[in-house]
């Protein structure tokens, strides 16, 4: 290439571009055509075309054999205008000359250059038989006009033709598909290079690592450029740009060791990549070292480079370097002072951002759309709409209502201020849509909460055309999380792998969140275990999602496995981890997690140190969690909060914790509705309670519905019904958690025909219930024993779809046996696809309620066969039914098994031993039994006792057991029942008729009997 034309276009295009334009000498004629019309294209706007080829010192554009062409091309060459353009495409058709390819050459570029490139698209359609290097110059001209769909759909076109495609081709389609992030197309064009042999020309081999480095694909890109014999610096700046744009800056760093290790020198590019990187690690030190090695190779007035400088020292706290350097510059361009508003605007410096923006305006700068995208956000930063909207007219003022990045800002902006109606008046009045618009409204919808919203956008992008990148799907998992639609997530998932964006690091950890946030915790570890990278943040998802579905062992392990792989800790790790810990066993590792983070510096967080102290609460060392909490410079409301929860939850020291509340109002920290929370379950009477209320209300935290529900539970602690009703009503009414607090309300207080109503209600609301709402009705099912709503609270749940809940099939189970149906009770339980202790506990209870031990105790053998061990309420269960069918050796052998495994009989288990043994005559035994216990025996044990005395007649023992009793309960009228009706029986009418003088002189009366068959009937007349 003439040195001349090197030194034209080498400020102009990439190295790698002059490279591929090297020609041959001698060059034919059709080529020198095409380098010609790109290079002049390639000219800055000041040159016209003949003074482009004049300063180039090359001959003009090959003439035209035919007469009228060659009159074409001086009036193509006159053409200042796009008016003049169609007359002379008119003329380029009558005159035939729309094949002759100087003609069309000339008319072609000259439409691009006025900015008519629709009409250039139209001239090339009426070509039969398109030349390559025709082909070539529209690609090219496209491609710098940014129309990337009108290139993939010319490429295609060319294609079906049966044009072929060479080097100067490839280039410009691959950016393409790299610009539209169209990966399926890109690997197509992939695979029709490697079939033309295409593959070993190192510009089209560098478009294609750029294409696969930029749609996420960095494996790919990694393999591509193994394959290249040698790699030039702009190829190793692809990869470099690649791993820094999706997230994996310790792959870019190593590149960038890898490029020293090779000998290359970098350039602007390199440290424009690497620069970033520096500031999002917070290596300042490594940035400062690559900005000096930036100066002394000659770079460091770049135009590009100085603003990544700038925004590698906004990482520091006070923008002390970024501001030198800023200032540092005598003449600073709109880049520079971008740059600046940026670093401002990313440390939240709301003032000083402005105040750069206003000094720019007096320096006589026009603001161009990245200035407003880049202040922008200071209004998110200030959360002031006021100043949002002033922006906005400074937008309109200057003209930039109408570009995309800024109208994409303001309603990022207007969305993040809660001002959503705002947000899409302006997206609907733009006509196009990019896929970045697209996002900020899908993105919009999420951040206010409206998730059925923003899954509705995300449908209407797809239906546009616009196909979702990972921003996309980030933000319709985040809604997909919050509703718990794991199909629609599901579906998202296949969406990412269809689009090959599912090797994202940010897509594949929303996965993580999502999944555990839905409670599919086998399919995040299927996915973690399938990543091939992985980041602090991965962990971190996936440990927190184990905490919060209970399932800490798991987290543990995770926890020690992250150590081993040797990812480095952070300050999120350290508090997802801190829940699991609980017990004064687990103290140990607390204290441990406690001394890293004082090592590493991250005690000085006050969110770790509000971990901490609930940590040393929950772990039984409370005064560890107290100094903690006195030694700390600067506390906020969830500091009060986790000590007060301490002292109230973990060690029921209820008057400490009114103390902190009194102590923290003196301190001027005003309690939120946590602290309320906290507070309501302490109240000794009404009165504290209303004071609290009152505070609510007068604080706005009374609209929220958690403290509204807690409200309605202190409220019925004391039997004001009609208060409950009262909050119930004004509450928000559309949160299905207000209607299980007013469920359960009436559940507790036995009025369960108006629970059963308020179901009734919020079904014809059209709100869905969920599990306590569903726990709350079978409750109700339970205390009215109607078989004929329990069929039908049955066949709704089964058509719901809750019946998948082992939870609920386990209430379900207990409600048929404890109304009597034992039989389906079985069914229900033989249908259980899982079972688990509790499953087998209600069973076994429903048999002892209806007094067949025998099923019972098989049920028993069974869980010892699974491997599940059995609690003591289960042996409870089994050894009342056992009392009852009178197995007096079946009960000594469960009795025996229970304390073989290490369980410590309770006083009720005692009771049902003594029962058993009364009611087949075993008096002595169970009197022993009695006798032998370290503390008083229950009021129920010695009437069971003083049963089985009756029974068999042991005047004697029924003595003894009814002194016991009168001493423990005087008051107790059936003690004396029962001792009477063993007196009369044994004859001994005198010491019966002394027994009953003794009654009257204390005033006690028998209780009267009830029959509960009736009462049942009743209700079912009453529910029918």
């Amino acid at each position: 290439m003439p040195a001349t034309v090197n030194m034209v276009l080498s400020p102009i295009i990439p190295r790698r571009f002059l490279c591929a334009l090297s020609l041959p000498s001698p060059t034919p004629p059709s080529f020198r055509f095409f380098f010609r019309s790109f290079a002049t294209l390639l000219c800055p706007p000041k040159f016209s075309p003949l003074g482009a080829r004049q300063f180039m010192n090359t001959p003009p554009l090959r003439s035209s054999s035919n007469p009228r062409g060659a009159e074409f091309l001086r009036l193509a060459r006159l053409c200042r205008s796009i008016k003049q353009l169609e007359p002379l495409m008119s003329l380029l058709i009558v005159k035939g000359l729309i094949e002759d390819k100087s003609s069309i050459g000339e008319f072609v570029w000259s439409c691009f250059y006025l900015g008519a490139p629709d009409i250039a698209v139209s001239a090339f359609r009426r070509i039969k038989k398109p030349s390559v290097v025709l082909q070539n110059l529209m690609v090219r001209c496209l491609c710098n006009c940014g129309l990337y769909e009108d290139v993939i759909f010319l490429y295609l076109s060319c294609r079906a033709s049966g044009l072929p495609s060479d080097y100067f081709t490839f280039p410009f389609v691959i950016k393409a598909c790299s610009a539209l992030n169209a990966l399926r197309i890109g690997k197509e064009v992939h695979c029709v290079v490697l079939r033309t042999g295409f593959e070993k020309n190192l510009v089209v081999q560098t478009t294609l690592v750029d294409f696969y480095a930029k749609s996420g694909c960095m494996g790919t890109a990694r393999t591509l450029i193994d394959r290249i014999p040698h790699p030039d610096i702009v190829c190793w700046n692809a990869l470099i740009a690649g791993y820094s744009s999706n997230g994996l800056d310790e792959d870019a760093f190593e590149v960038f060791r890898q490029i020293f290790e090779m000998g290359l020198k970098p350039n602007v590019s390199t440290f424009a990549s690497i620069i970033p990187v520096c500031a999002r690690l917070g290596c300042l030190d490594i940035g400062k070292c690559l900005h000096g090695f930036a100066a002394k190779s000659g770079y460091f007035s770049n135009d590009f480079l100085v603003p990544a400088l700038i925004s590698m020292y906004a990482g520091d706290v006070n923008l002390s370097s970024a501001r030198s350097l800023f200032d540092s510059l005598l003449e600073k361009n709109v880049t520079v002072w971008n740059a600046m508003i940026s670093a401002y605007t990313h440390r939240q410096n709301t003032f000083e951002s402005f105040k750069v923006f206003q000094q720019m305006i007096l320096a006589g700068l026009q603001p161009n759309l990245v200035t407003f995208v880049s202040l922008i956000p200071s209004c998110e930063n200030a959360n002031s709409l006021c100043v949002g909207e002033s922006l906005h007219a400074c937008v309109i003022k200057h003209g930039s209502e109408d570009q995309l990045p800024v109208l994409t800002s303001l309603v990022s902006m207007y969305s993040k201020l809660g001002d959503v109606n705002s947000a899409i008046f302006l997206f609907y009045q733009m006509p196009q849509k990019n896929l970045l618009l697209w996002n900020s409204m899908v993105s919009g919808h999420v951040h206010n909460g409206q998730w059925d919203a923003s899954l509705v956008t995300f449908r209407e992008m797809q239906f546009a055309g616009c196909n979702p990148d990972a921003v996309s799907i980030v933000s319709i998992l985040s809604a997909c999380s919050k509703l718990e639609a794991v199909l629609l997530g599901q579906s998202a998932h296949a969406v990412s792998v269809r689009r090959g964006i599912d090797s994202n690091l940010n897509v594949t950890n929303a996965l993580l969140a999502f999944y555990s946030d839905c409670h599919q915790l086998s399919s995040s570890f299927q996915l973690f275990n399938s990543m091939a990278g992985r980041n602090a943040v991965s962990w971190n998802t996936l440990i927190s999602g184990c905490v919060n579905n209970g399932d800490v062992e798991k987290a543990a392990i995770l926890f020690h496995r992250m150590q081993k792989e040797g990812t480095e800790l952070d300050l999120v790790t350290l508090i997802s981890i801190l829940p699991i810990f609980s017990g004064s066993k687990n103290l140990g590792q607390g204290r441990a997690l406690h001394g890293f983070s004082m090592k590493t510096g991250f005690d000085s967080d006050i969110s770790l140190v509000n971990a901490l102290i609930s940590m040393y609460c929950y772990c039984g060392d409370l005064e560890a969690g107290r100094l903690l909490f006195e030694i700390m410079p600067q506390r906020s409301v969830v500091s009060w909060n986790a000590l007060i929860t301490g002292f109230r939850r973990y060690h029921n020291l209820q008057h400490e914790a009114l103390i902190l509340f009194n102590r923290m109002i003196k301190e001027d920290q005003r309690p939120n509705s946590v602290t309320l929370l906290n507070l309501l379950p302490l109240c000794c009477n009404q009165l504290q309670g209303k004071s609290i209320h009152a505070f609510a209300v007068r604080t706005g935290f009374a609209k929220e519905t958690p403290l509204v529900s807690s409200l309605i539970f202190m409220y019925d602690r004391f039997e004001n019904l009609n208060s409950c009703l009262l909050l119930f009503q004004m509450g928000n009414r559309g949160d299905i958690s207000l209607w299980n607090a007013i469920m359960s309300v009436h559940v507790q207080s036995k009025n369960a025909k108006k629970a059963v109503a308020f179901f009734c209600d919020l079904l014809q609301l059209g709100l869905q219930p969920d599990k306590i709402t569903v726990l709350s009705l079978i409750s109700s099912c339970v205390q009215l024993n109607s078989i004929n709503l329990t069929h039908s609270v049955l066949s709704y749940l089964i058509r719901k779809g809750f019946n998948k809940y082992m939870v609920i099939c386990n209430a379900l189970i207990d409600l048929y046996a404890r109304g009597g149906h034992i039989l389906n009770a079985k069914k229900l339980f033989d249908g259980l696809v899982e079972k688990d202790a509790i499953s087998f506990s209600v069973m076994i209870n429903g048999y002892g309620l209806h007094g067949d031990a025998e099923a019972a105790l098989d049920l028993l053998s069974q869980m010892e066969v699974l491997g599940m061990r059995p609690g003591d309420v289960i042996y409870l269960t089994v050894l009342s039914a056992c009392s009852h069918s009178a197995l007096v050796e079946k009960g000594r052998a469960v009795f025996n098994s229970m304390v073989e495994q290490g369980i410590s009989p309770k006083m009720e288990h005692y009771a049902c031993m003594v029962d058993l043994l009364g009611r087949i005559g075993h008096l002595n035994e169970a009197y022993d039994i009695v006798k032998g216990l370290a503390c008083k025996p229950s009021v129920s044990m010695l009437q069971s006792l003083l049963g089985g005395c009756r029974i068999h007649g042991n005047v004697e023992l029924g003595e003894r057991i009814g002194e016991m009793l009168f001493e423990i309960d005087p008051e107790n009228s059936r003690s004396y029942v029962m001792l009477y009706n063993i007196y009369a029986a044994a004859g001994r009418w005198t010491d019966a008729d002394k027994l009953r003088s003794d009654m009257e002189r204390r005033q006690l009366r028998k209780i009267p009997g009830f029959s509960l068959l009736v009462e049942n009937e009743l209700q079912d007349e009453a529910l029918s």
